[in-house]
C-alpha cells in the first residue's frame, strides 16, 4: 500500500465563539479530539481523497464547500470510495446544476440489492437480529439473508413479477419484510410498504395509486400485551386493490389468511444463484408516501442509484457505520427511516429489526434491547428522550450500553434540555447526532458526524453534498435569523418524481414553486455563523404573530417541561385585517390533573418568562389527545385548517394518525366557532 500524504486536520471547534444570541453554552457538549478521525469512515474517506485525488482540506467548512461546489468530483469520489458496482459504467456524473432536471450518472446500469450481501467472507457475519413481541427472536447471517432473498425472488417470478411491476407489503418491521423488499428490488420491480397498524382506507389511498400486482400481508401482531387481529383489514385491502393478482401471507399472528400463497410456499424450491436485473440509475426502487394530511398521500418515487449512493454516504460518513457495528432504530415500515435502517447492510453493519410497542414493558425497553443486541448506533425520537428524562430513566443503569458510541435523533426538534440530559447520561463517550431530513430525500439534510462539534440545541450542520441554506421570503440567504430551509444544488436522492405525475407539475409545485430552481423543504431553520443550525418546526406551521415569526418547537419546550402537561399543540389563526390574530394552545394534562385557571396562569407565566409576551396564548384549551402522524410529528397545519372551517376529511387523513379520534375536539371547536 502506498504511503499516504499527510491527512487533512479538521479543527475541533471551527468558527467564532458562541454568543448568548445563539446559545447560552460557551463550550460544545461534544468536540472531536485530535484522534477523532482514527478508525472512522470519514477519516478513511479523507485519506482516500488525499491519496487518490490529491485533495486536502483545512477544516470542515472547506470539505463541505468542496462537496457542494464540485458535484461531479464529490459524488464520483463516493462512487469509487464505496466501490459501487455497475454492469455498465456511467457516461457522466451529472448533467448540470438545474433543479428539477439534473440527470445523475447517465448511462450506468446497476441494482441496489446487489450491494446488500457482501463478499463470500461476509457470509457468516450476522446481518439481521429480529426482535418481536409476537414471536421468538430471529437471527440471519448475510449468507442466510442471500439464500432467502434468492428463494423469495424465484417465488415472485413464479407469480409473474418482473421489471417495473409493483409489489406492496402490509407488513411489520420483521426480517421477512426485508427479504421481500430485496427480492423485489433484485427483479427491478417497485416496492412500497405500510405498517399493519394502518387501517385499510389509508393503505388503499397509498397502494391504490401504484396499482400493485402482489400484496404481502400478516394476519395480526402483538403490541405489548394486546393482540391485534388484522384479517378484516386484509380482506378490505383485497377488495379495495383490484389490480392485485396474488396475496402472500406471512404467518405472524397465528391465524390463516384464505386464498393466499404462504410465505413457505413462496420460498419453496431450488432458486438457483441469486441474480440481479441491472437498471438505469433513476429506475424506480421504492415509493414512499407522505403522511397524507392534505388529500391523498403523495407517492414519492426513489431510484436505485440515488438511494444507493446517498445511503452509502449518510450511513458511512454521518453515522460512521462499518463492519462490526449494529444499528437499532425503531421504525415502522411506513417511515423512511425503515429504508435508511435496512441500508446499513450496505456497509456490512448489522441491523436490529424491532417490532411491537417500543415502550413495553416500560419506557426503558429500547435501552434494554440496545444492550441485549450490542447496538453501537441507537436511533430514537425526541419525544422518547424527553419522556425518559421526565421519568428519571438512567439508561446505563438499566442496560449494558458499553458498545454504544452514537445516539441518532430525528423526527422533530430536540429541546436544549434533551441535549443536556443525553450528555449527563453518557458524557462525551457517545456522539449525539441530531438530524433533519425527510421522506422527500429519504435521508438527512442537516446532521452531525464524528468530526463535528455538538452544541446544545443545535444540529451540527449541513450534510456533505447538501447545499442547505436559509432563505428569507425574497430568496435571499440569511444567517442568524429564521428562514426557509432550502437546498440550492441537486442531489442524487431527490425524487425521480411522483407516481402518476406524468408531466412533473405536482413535483415542481411541491418543492420548486416558491423559489424557482431551488428546493424548498418546508422547515423553518436558523443557520449560525459557525454553520450549525436550529430547526424550529415546519415552516408551513410557523406562527406569524403580528409580523414576527415564531417557531412551534420553542413553545413545546417550555410547555412540556411542566410536570402537569403531557403533550401540547400550538396554532395561530391569522387576522385577515392585519391584527395579531388568535394564538391557541392545546394541552393534554397529565393523569389526574385538571386544566384550571391556576394552571393556565402558570403556563402563561412560563411562556412569558422563558420566551416573550408575544408567546403568551390567547386561549389555553384541554384536549384528550394531541394529533400526531405515525412518525410522531404533531399535525399542526391540518388542525389549523379545521379551525378555519375547512372540511376535516379533505385536510386530514385520519388513517395517517396514531389516534384517529384526536381530531374530534378540534372539529367540535370549529363548529362552535362557526
Amino acid at each position: 500500500m502506498p504511503e499516504l500524504p499527510e491527512p487533512p486536520a479538521l479543527p475541533e471547534n471551527p468558527g467564532p465563539p458562541r454568543t448568548p444570541a445563539f446559545s447560552a453554552d460557551p463550550e460544545p457538549l461534544y468536540s472531536p479530539g485530535p484522534d477523532a478521525r482514527e478508525g472512522t469512515q470519514l477519516g478513511r474517506f479523507l485519506d482516500w481523497l488525499a491519496a487518490e485525488r490529491g485533495l486536502r482540506f483545512d477544516d470542515w467548512a472547506a470539505l463541505h464547500a468542496w462537496s457542494v461546489s464540485d458535484l461531479a468530483g464529490f459524488w464520483s469520489a463516493l462512487w469509487e470510495f464505496f466501490q459501487i458496482k455497475a454492469a455498465k459504467p456511467y457516461d457522466e456524473v451529472v448533467s448540470g446544476r438545474e433543479m428539477p432536471g439534473a440527470v445523475w450518472f447517465r448511462g450506468a446500469l446497476l441494482n441496489y440489492a446487489e450491494h446488500m450481501f457482501g463478499e463470500p467472507e461476509d457470509a457468516g457475519r450476522v446481518a439481521v437480529l429480529g426482535r418481536s413481541q409476537t414471536r421468538p427472536d430471529v437471527t440471519l447471517t448475510f449468507g442466510e439473508l442471500r439464500e432467502q432473498v434468492a428463494r423469495a425472488r424465484a417465488g415472485l417470478r413464479r407469480l409473474g413479477v418482473g421489471r417495473g411491476d409493483r409489489v406492496v407489503a402490509y407488513l411489520p418491521n420483521i426480517p421477512e419484510t426485508l427479504v421481500a423488499f430485496l427480492a423485489t428490488a433484485s427483479l427491478g420491480a417497485v416496492w412500497a410498504s405500510c405498517a399493519p397498524e394502518f387501517g385499510a382506507p389509508g393503505v388503499i389511498d397509498r397502494f391504490g395509486q401504484v396499482e400493485p400486482t402482489v400484496l404481502l400481508v400478516v394476519d395480526g401482531y402483538r403490541y405489548g400485551e394486546r393482540h391485534v387481529d388484522r384479517r378484516g383489514e386484509v380482506a378490505a385491502l383485497r377488495e379495495g386493490l383490484p389490480t392485485v393478482r396474488h396475496v402472500v401471507h406471512v404467518p405472524y399472528g397465528g391465524n390463516a389468511v384464505p386464498d393466499a400463497v404462504t410465505w413457505d410456499d413462496l420460498l419453496d424450491g431450488d432458486p438457483g444463484p441469486l441474480e440481479f436485473e441491472h437498471v438505469p440509475f433513476d429506475h424506480p426502487l421504492f415509493v414512499l408516501f407522505t403522511s397524507g394530511t392534505t388529500g391523498k398521500p403523495k407517492a414519492i418515487v426513489h431510484g436505485h442509484g440515488g438511494i444507493l449512493i446517498e445511503h452509502f454516504k449518510n450511513g458511512g460518513l454521518s453515522w460512521d457505520l462499518k463492519p462490526g457495528d449494529r444499528m437499532l432504530w425503531f421504525s415502522t415500515t411506513a417511515w423512511m427511516l425503515w429504508n435508511a435502517l435496512v441500508s446499513a447492510l450496505l456497509l456490512r453493519a448489522s441491523i436490529v429489526m424491532l417490532d411491537g410497542d417500543p415502550a413495553y414493558p416500560d419506557i426503558a425497553g429500547q435501552w434494554r434491547t440496545a444492550g441485549e443486541t450490542g447496538a453501537t448506533l441507537v436511533g430514537v425520537s425526541p419525544a422518547y428522550l424527553m419522556t425518559c428524562r421526565k421519568q428519571g430513566v438512567r439508561p446505563a443503569e438499566v442496560a449494558d450500553l458499553s458498545r454504544l458510541n452514537q445516539l441518532g435523533v430525528a423526527g422533530s426538534p430536540l429541546p436544549v434540555e434533551g441535549y443536556h440530559w443525553v450528555h449527563e447520561q453518557f458524557g462525551g463517550r457517545v456522539l449525539l447526532n441530531v438530524g433533519c431530513g425527510g421522506t422527500d430525500l429519504c435521508s438527512a439534510i442537516i446532521q452531525g458526524s464524528p468530526l463535528q462539534p455538538v452544541w446544545a440545541g443545535e444540529i451540527s450542520g449541513p450534510c456533505l453534498g447538501v447545499d442547505a441554506k436559509a432563505y428569507d421570503p425574497d430568496g435571499n440567504v440569511v444567517v442568524g435569523e429564521l428562514g426557509e430551509l432550502v437546498i440550492t444544488a441537486p442531489m442524487p436522492s431527490m425524487p425521480v418524481g411522483f407516481w402518476g405525475d406524468e408531466d412533473g407539475s405536482r413535483y415542481r409545485a411541491a418543492y420548486f414553486e416558491d423559489y424557482p430552481g431551488v428546493w424548498r423543504h418546508g422547515d423553518w431553520v436558523r443557520f449560525l455563523p459557525t454553520g450549525s443550525a436550529i430547526i424550529t418546526g415546519r415552516s408551513d406551521a410557523t406562527l406569524n404573530r403580528g409580523g414576527v415569526r415564531l417557531g412551534t418547537a420553542e413553545f413545546y419546550r417550555v410547555v412540556e417541561e411542566l410536570p402537569e402537561i403531557d403533550d401540547s399543540l400550538i396554532v395561530h389563526l391569522e387576522d385577515r385585517d392585519g391584527g395579531l390574530g388568535e394564538l391557541l394552545l392545546f394541552v393534554r394534562p397529565a393523569d389526574g390533573v385538571d386544566l384550571d385557571d391556576a394552571l393556565r396562569d402558570r403556563l402563561r407565566l412560563a411562556l412569558r418568562t422563558a420566551l416573550s409576551p408575544r408567546h403568551v396564548p390567547d386561549r389555553i384549551i384541554a384536549v384528550a389527545s394531541v394529533p400526531r402522524n405515525r412518525t410522531g410529528k404533531k399535525v399542526e397545519v391540518p388542525v389549523k385548517r379545521i379551525l378555519l372551517g375547512e372540511d376535516p376529511d379533505k385536510v386530514a387523513s385520519r388513517e395517517s394518525l396514531t389516534d384517529p379520534s384526536s381530531l374530534d375536539a378540534f372539529v367540535a371547536l370549529a363548529g362552535d366557532r362557526a
